[in-house]
């Protein structure tokens, strides 16, 4: 009778599926421009807010806007004082916008300031 040993047998974890990173959301000035054109919420901004004029929204018309990008975009944005101040002009917040969604693609978060 003769005993074989055979060689364990190798075990390889299983690789992980490949995917992509999902792109950024795309946020463009005309989408924030489309957004801050609810006259219940915003009624002080002109339907022909200039890219570069003076923006002012008081706390919950942002708050409002931050829910509006979290259900159109799934993007849950959480602003600190420091970005909340910068935010005065619609190119301003269409860029804080637009970093948030590409961070959040990255997967990393926006870091506390």
């Amino acid at each position: 009778m003769s005993t074989e040993a055979s060689a364990p047998a190798e075990t390889q974890a299983p690789c992980p599926p490949v995917t992509e990173a999902a792109p950024p959301p795309l946020i463009t000035t005309d989408t924030v421009r489309e957004m801050l054109s609810d006259r219940k919420v915003f009624p002080g901004v002109p339907d022909d807010l200039g890219d570069d004029a003076e923006l002012v929204l008081d706390s919950l018309g942002l708050v409002w806007l931050l829910h509006v990008v979290e259900e159109r975009y799934g993007l849950v944005v959480e602003p600190g004082d420091e970005d909340i101040a910068r935010l005065t002009s619609l190119r301003r917040l269409t860029e804080f916008l637009s970093g948030a969604g590409a961070d959040a693609a990255e997967g990393g978060g926006r870091d506390d300031r």
